[in-house]
C-alpha cells in the first residue's frame, strides 16, 4: 500500500487523516451535546475543556489534511461517473473542508468573546482572537450551532454517497478509502 495517493487509490496518509477526523468529529458532536446539556458542575466544565480541545485538534488535523490533499493527486472517479456527480463530489468535499475548519474557528470566537481563558487539554494557552463581547459570543454560538446542523446534514450525504457507490454502483470508490481494503482496484 502506498503512503501517498495514486490516481487509483488513496494513500495511507490520506486514509489516516480521513478516519482520524471522522472519529474525532463524531466524538466532538457527542462531547458538544453532552457539554451543552449537562447541568452546571465541574463535570460540565471538564466536558467543555475536552470539547474545545478536541475542536483545536480537529482544526490542526483538517489544515494538515488539506495541505496533504493539495500536494497529492486525488484518485479519479470511475470513467462512467456523470459530470453532475463529479461536480457534486467536488462541491461537497470543498464544503466539508470549509465546515470542518469553520466549526472550530467559530467555537474559538465563542470562547474568546465569552471572556473565558482557555488552555488546550489544560496545557497550551489558546490566545483570544476577539475581545470579550456578549453580543458577539451569542451570535458566534448561533453560527457554531448552524454550522453543526449543516455539517451533520452534509456528513449524512457523504456517507450515503459512499454507500451508493458501494452497494448500488458497485464501483470500488468506498473500498479505496477503507483502511485495509484500499488497494488499487
Amino acid at each position: 500500500m502506498n503512503f501517498r495517493n495514486t490516481s487509483q487509490s488513496w494513500g495511507v496518509a490520506a486514509k489516516l487523516f480521513h478516519w482520524a477526523l471522522a472519529a474525532l468529529i463524531l466524538a466532538q458532536i457527542a462531547l458538544g451535546i453532552a457539554a451543552a446539556s449537562w447541568p452546571l458542575s465541574p463535570a460540565k466544565l471538564d466536558l467543555f475543556v475536552w470539547h474545545k480541545s478536541t475542536g483545536m485538534l480537529i482544526l490542526a488535523l483538517a489544515l494538515a489534511r488539506l495541505a496533504w490533499r493539495l500536494a497529492n493527486p486525488v484518485p479519479e472517479l470511475p470513467a462512467d461517473t456523470p459530470g453532475w456527480e463529479r461536480a457534486a463530489a467536488r462541491a461537497s468535499h470543498a464544503l466539508l473542508y470549509l465546515l470542518i475548519i469553520a466549526m472550530p474557528l467559530s467555537g474559538w470566537v465563542v470562547s474568546a468573546a465569552s471572556g473565558i481563558p482557555f488552555r488546550i487539554f489544560r496545557w497550551m494557552p489558546l490566545p483570544a482572537i476577539v475581545e470579550p463581547d456578549k453580543v458577539l459570543a451569542d451570535r458566534a454560538a448561533l453560527v457554531h450551532f448552524s454550522l453543526l446542523v449543516l455539517l451533520a446534514a452534509l456528513l449524512c450525504v457523504h456517507v450515503a454517497a459512499a454507500l451508493r457507490h458501494h452497494y448500488v454502483k458497485r464501483n470500488g470508490v468506498l473500498l479505496r478509502m477503507l483502511p485495509t481494503l484500499g488497494r488499487s482496484q
